[in-house]
């Protein structure tokens, strides 16, 4: 499996913000990623919101990437520090779950 840059993933995940912000009446911004606070107080999703995005970015990372991973795994939710509380934390996560698919 290629080797894949960081930025591809931000692209990715900013296609899926995109995608999102045709049904909503507030839209999330696109142009500073490493500022959106995904979940909780200050998030930008509720928890349906939230799951919605992290099954849009699956679909994504699956259709340009052919990778196919599970961001709401029990891995995932179950840490202590959530990987969903900002966009850097989710792109760090997904990078995490691409390392055993990489060396399979």
């Amino acid at each position: 499996m290629p080797i894949i840059a960081r930025n591809l993933i931000y692209n990715v995940i900013s296609d899926a913000i995109s995608e999102i912000n045709d049904t909503r009446h507030e839209n999330i911004s696109v142009n500073e990623l490493d500022n959106i606070s995904l979940y909780g107080d200050s998030g930008v999703f509720d928890s349906m919101g939230l799951v919605n995005f992290l099954v849009l970015v699956e679909e994504k990372l699956d259709d340009k990437f052919n990778l196919v991973l599970s961001l709401t795994s029990e891995r995932a939710v179950s840490r202590r520090i959530s990987p969903f509380r900002n966009i850097v934390s989710l792109v760090d996560f997904i990078f995490e779950e691409i390392e055993p698919v990489a060396a399979s």
